[in-house]
């Protein structure tokens, strides 16, 4: 189990018998849906769509609030649990810098209260920062 936590470091907030639940069903992305508050600070689940032997996640649900974050692709899950967790880590990021480059774009285009709702609170703060 500390190879496992050395290979995604996340591993390290969860407890010995969450990764062991975790790592016995990482072939089954739904089920190990139940521990990503544990995972991620923030985050409830991925949004996961069925695509035959293995789900694709089309973005993420936060824990706060309403808050969803589509994906600019699926991303399939495939090869080891600590694989497809950093791949969605990654997608997460290219997806925010993504929105943000466009919301950027967008802010003097619109009026404040329309392009405020139209992205994520954190990308809305973070371009208003800006």
């Amino acid at each position: 189990m500390e190879g496992k936590r050395r290979a995604f470091p996340r591993f390290y907030f969860v407890s010995t018998n969450d990764l062991l639940d975790i790592l016995s069903n990482g072939n089954s992305p739904a089920k190990v849906m139940v521990h990503m508050p544990k995972i991620f600070q923030a985050i409830e689940t991925l949004e996961l769509e069925d695509d035959g032997e293995r789900p694709k996640a089309t973005g993420l649900l936060s824990s706060i609030g309403v808050g969803k974050v589509a994906f600019y692709e699926p991303l399939k899950l495939v090869n080891k649990v600590e694989n497809y967790l950093q791949d969605a880590i990654d997608m997460t990021r290219e997806t925010l810098r993504r929105i943000a480059k466009s919301s950027l774009i967008r802010f003097d285009q619109k009026p404040k209260k329309e392009w405020m709702a139209e992205d994520p609170a954190q990308i809305s703060l973070l371009i208003n920062m800006v």
